[in-house]
């Protein structure tokens, strides 16, 4: 069977931490024999540069023929205009919305051996293994927007807005993987204001009505603010709005020791899955050959178990993964001096390991 792949470099680190990808993708079918058609495309500030939108519609075509797209990162200085008519977030907007995938999933781990690299005391990290799912097409972030002068004032308005259905969705995927879990989902919200959050609450207790193994507790956004940094272990699955999801999942950075650790998975309803790691295009340290490749390669790995139904490849890089995180050699981000490439290089050596072994 051969698997379509779109890739996407985009800007800054993009290209680099694709590379990563790439060469984990070449172990993988050279091992496991199997067949990847992969195909790069632009989004982001290049594309605005060479095709004079964020994302053209022939990149969007392709995407939607694939079985997954891979995603570096976009954006940049260049690009940084507030009044631009185009801004290189738009492409990946644009994208999710085509690719029909509203839920986000970001899992964040703790290593001890990386303990040290977090602002945070290690008791606070000590057992930390949860999955935030973001609801991802819904929410401010697609609301009406608008800005206008009135009397000399000027005022702009971003609607937030949900519906019944977008809300049921992303509480059966959260209570699903759950499920497979330690059997709690905790539903963040701000219901003591806002309506959309009572509605969101009040859905998500129909829902779990469906899954009496699973225990769904409620917690407003400014408390899960403190208990990610406090008590994050007490955390399974957090399952909350667009923009909540957005504001946590990076906070949760601080658990891992660095955004470049983080990898991320947009699913739905449309064939192809986007994985990308949470991290921004770091235009700062673009073309130094130092960008941390571990939240792309464990996005990788996401696509592997949710997009290409290959459990057992999916496990090996995250153990690859593992190992190399175990051996200690880190790039900047994480005080250390190794360049990308050692570290993709140590990911790999493990990785061969473990498909040929078995794990």
């Amino acid at each position: 069977m051969t698997y379509k792949i779109a890739l996407l470099p985009g800007d800054g680190i993009g290209p680099e931490v694709l590379e990563a990808a790439i060469e984990v993708l070449v172990c993988v079918s050279d091992i496991r024999g199997l067949d990847f058609n992969y195909k790069h495309f632009r989004i982001g500030g290049e594309a605005i540069d060479r095709d004079g939108v964020p994302l053209t519609d022939e990149t969007i075509e392709q995407c939607q023929q694939s079985d997954a797209v891979m995603l570096g990162a976009v954006g940049g200085p260049k690009w940084d205009n507030p009044d631009a008519a185009m801004r290189p977030e738009q492409g990946i907007l644009r994208l999710r919305k085509a690719l029909d995938v509203w839920a986000n999933l970001r899992p964040v781990k703790t290593y001890p051996v990386l303990y040290s690299f977090s602002p945070l005391k290690p008791y606070f990290l000590d057992g930390v293994d949860i999955v935030v799912i973001r609801e991802l097409t819904g929410g401010i972030y697609f609301g009406r927007k608008s800005r206008e002068t009135v009397d000399g004032v000027v005022e702009a308005v971003d609607e937030l807005k949900y519906k019944d259905y977008e809300i049921s969705r992303i509480m059966n995927l959260a209570m699903n993987i759950a499920a497979s879990r330690k059997k709690k989902v905790t539903s963040v919200d701000k219901a003591n204001v806002l309506e959309s959050s009572r509605l969101w609450r009040k859905i998500a207790v129909e829902t779990a009505a469906n899954y009496p193994e699973v225990k769904l507790d409620h917690m407003l956004v400014d408390t899960a603010s403190m208990k990610l940094l406090t008590a994050a272990a007490g955390f399974d699955v957090i399952v909350t709005e667009n923009m909540f999801g957005d504001i946590l999942t990076d906070e949760s950075s601080v658990l891992a020791g660095s955004m470049g650790m983080l990898p991320s998975a947009s699913l739905g309803d449309g064939k192809a899955g986007l994985y990308e790691p949470i991290h921004g295009s770091a235009p700062d340290i673009a073309g130094r050959g130092i960008a941390n490749p571990i939240g792309m390669i464990l996005s990788t790995a996401l696509m592997f178990r949710y997009s290409l139904k290959l459990e057992f490849e999916a496990r090996a890089i995250e153990l690859a993964v593992e190992k190399a995180i175990e051996y200690g050699t880190f790039t900047p981000d994480l005080g250390g001096s190794a360049k990308t490439d050692d570290i993709v290089q140590r990911v790999i050596i493990n990785l061969e390991k473990i498909l040929k072994q078995g794990i």
